[in-house]
């Protein structure tokens, strides 16, 4: 439960980026969710593994709770994905609209009509 309060947290977050920066708000929202979601597997399947090699019975005796020190551990570490890769987005997009003529420049010689 507490994982899709953070994804739509983070789908929210994105999309104000997006809107910002004139992108689409729901490439950007998706790829938050994507890098969440992608982030707690790679994470949690490392600790499986890292679990199974250091104490063999534990995949015989895995009693999985949904709300364990691990499972915050791995939100936080997911959520501090997130937020590393909007900054790098954002620093992105910055340089991306340094780039760009200015639109007064763009506007100059068109025709106005009323």
């Amino acid at each position: 439960m507490m994982s899709i309060f953070i994804m739509i947290g983070a789908y929210k977050y994105y999309a104000g980026l997006a809107e910002r920066y004139g992108k689409p708000k729901w490439q950007l929202g998706i790829l938050a969710i994507a890098i969440y979601l992608g982030f707690q597997v790679a994470f949690l399947f490392c600790y499986g593994i890292y679990r199974a090699l250091t104490e063999p019975e534990y995949l015989n005796n895995n009693n999985y709770t949904g709300f364990s020190l691990i499972n915050i551990i791995s939100w936080l570490f997911a959520i501090g994905a997130v937020y590393g890769i909007y900054k790098l987005l954002e620093k992105k997009f910055t340089k991306e609209n340094l780039k760009k003529p200015a639109l007064e420049i763009e506007e100059i010689g068109r025709k106005q009509e009323f």
